[in-house]
């Protein structure tokens, strides 16, 4: 049990430093009048899970310890849906309720269509 915690703690301390600096980054490059850093992040996340979750079944269905690490770990660190959340209602606080509409759709789809591409790759 407390190896499966500790490659749950390192791949969350990769994803989430691989967040801050992807978030960061894309705050930087298009500034912050759309959350763009919390969209791409829980997208390429989404593309990751599906991505791992597709190798799982072909490479190392029997060793638990990457699905915990890549999957809960790496992909669950490295996602943002609390800060997807909080940036939502800040869009509707700026009274944005057109762009809080469009940001809550395009994140959701694309995160569902991310996933199964991420699945469709690796079949």
């Amino acid at each position: 049990m407390m190896y499966n915690l500790l490659l749950v703690g390192l791949g969350g301390a990769i994803g989430s430093i691989a967040r801050y600096l992807g978030q960061r980054w894309l705050t930087i490059l298009y500034g912050p009048s759309f959350p763009w850093g919390t969209f791409a992040v829980n997208a390429a996340g989404c593309l990751l899970i599906g991505i791992f979750w597709g190798i799982s079944f072909k490479s190392f269905n029997e060793n638990e310890h990457w699905k915990l690490f890549l999957m809960t770990g790496l992909c669950g660190g490295f996602t943002t849906f609390s800060a997807f959340t909080l940036e939502g209602i800040g869009l509707l606080k700026e009274n944005k309720p057109g762009l809080f509409f469009l940001y809550v759709a395009a994140s959701v789809l694309t995160g569902l269509l991310a996933t199964w591409l991420g699945m469709k790759i690796t079949r």
